[in-house]
């Protein structure tokens, strides 16, 4: 097995990432398949918002009761449970547009349940890995992650596009919910070590001891409001990059175009991070900041499309190896008890003003001008990241693993 990165021969990784390759390829077909099952069940675009938000904040709404019950149990049993669900929800929506024109109510409810079960399997999917992979090749795990998310988000919109051509977006869903089912049966192959868990106590305590753990370190929590802030100022590039690609660049094709070249990139960036190995990980981490918003900077600038593309591309390489970074940097330095609940206020602060800035943009962009609105969304996304320099613990904390769970 020359070649193959050490992670990889470790027979309970193998099963997990082969349930992640799965779902992440199904994960990238949603945004496709939904978007056509909306529009061609004759909703209108606020309809499809509409769906599209329910499924977003269904997700932040149980992140928090999803790190705490992944931290109470096996979080095996937690991702197991998450997944099934989904297998129903995908699946019944699947069967039901496949069969005929359910009301846009319907779809939304059923995304919705899809995001709450989303909610509950993210914060135990981060606390697994460390029970899973020693803590010298947590790097790789996640670098392969990152690769297959990127290769996932390429090949996915591709697949659904041929589906709901060929077939309807219904099956492009039963497809997606196919995949929760593989990842579910590879999830309950695993050895895992002995449980650790919390000990028995009230919701709300564990809650605040989740809470207590994420603030103990500033190096985390400063990251993560970075982060929540920047995503605000990055809505600027889903809610304007359109107008600007239908105005200036040559309309829907250009787009997809800029957008493949970042999915291109995170194939890159991840397969960087599975050889990574940073003394001062969370220095590499923010230094990645200023470079992902780039493209803002060079759509304002009306750049043309290879220029741009060039640019989105080593946007998506610095994403996808900034996250691996970040998260095997949490898996290393946090406790395995608390790891879920601070990794589920982790994703709630990364995701919770994302819809702000979706909604931001537009009206801010009618008042000072689409450019201006870009130009201003760079600027302040650079500031932020630029304060982190001044966030002492970021340059103090090393890259010296813990002893092995294993």
């Amino acid at each position: 097995m020359r070649g193959v990165p050490e992670v990889l021969k470790q027979r309970d990784y193998r099963l997990l990432f082969s349930g992640y390759v799965a779902s992440l390829l199904g994960d990238g077909m949603v945004g496709v398949a939904l978007a056509f099952a909306v529009l061609d069940n004759g909703g209108t675009p606020s309809e499809l918002g509409i769906v599209l938000a329910s499924r977003m904040l269904a997700l932040v709404a149980c992140l928090l009761a999803g790190g705490v019950v992944a931290d109470r149990i096996e979080r095996r049993k937690v991702m197991v449970v998450a997944d099934l669900t989904r297998l129903v929800s995908q699946g019944v929506l699947a069967a039901l547009l496949i069969a005929g024109h359910p009301a846009i109510a319907t779809i939304a409810a059923l995304t919705a349940v899809t995001g709450a079960a989303t909610g509950f399997f993210n914060p135990a999917s981060t606390g697994l890995l460390p029970l899973v992979v020693k803590p010298e090749l947590l790097q790789q795990a996640n670098g392969l992650r990152g690769t297959a998310q990127s290769a996932g988000e390429i090949a996915g919109p591709l697949l659904a596009g041929l589906l709901v051509v060929a077939a309807s977006p219904g099956w492009a869903l039963a497809i997606d919910a196919a995949t929760f089912a593989i990842s579910a049966a590879f999830l309950s192959r695993l050895r895992l070590p002995p449980r650790i868990g919390t000990q028995a106590q009230s919701f709300l305590k564990d809650l605040k001891q989740g809470w207590s753990a994420f603030t103990a370190h500033t190096w985390v929590w400063s990251f993560v409001l970075a982060v929540a802030v920047g995503n605000i100022f990055w809505g600027a590039w889903s809610a304007l990059g359109p107008v600007v690609a239908k105005q200036e660049l040559g309309g829907a094709a250009a787009w997809g175009t800029v957008l493949g070249a970042m999915g291109v990139g995170g194939v890159i960036g991840g397969a960087i991070a599975i050889r990574a190995n940073p003394r001062r990980p969370m220095l590499l981490v923010v230094a990645t900041g200023p470079v992902f918003a780039f493209p803002l900077a060079l759509l304002a600038a009306h750049a043309p499309v290879p220029l741009l593309a060039l640019a989105t591309f080593f946007s998506g390489a610095t994403l996808t190896l900034g996250n691996a970074v970040w998260e095997s940097t949490l898996q290393r330095h946090i406790s395995p008890e608390e790891m879920s609940r601070v990794s589920a206020y982790d994703w709630f602060g990364s995701l919770a003003f994302y819809p702000l800035g979706l909604a931001l943009w537009g009206p801010v962009s009618d008042e000072i001008g689409v450019d201006e609105s870009l130009w201003l969304a760079f600027a302040l996304w650079t500031v932020v990241f630029l304060a982190m320099l001044a966030v002492k613990d970021i340059y103090r904390l090393t890259n010296a693993p813990p002893r092995s769970l294993r």
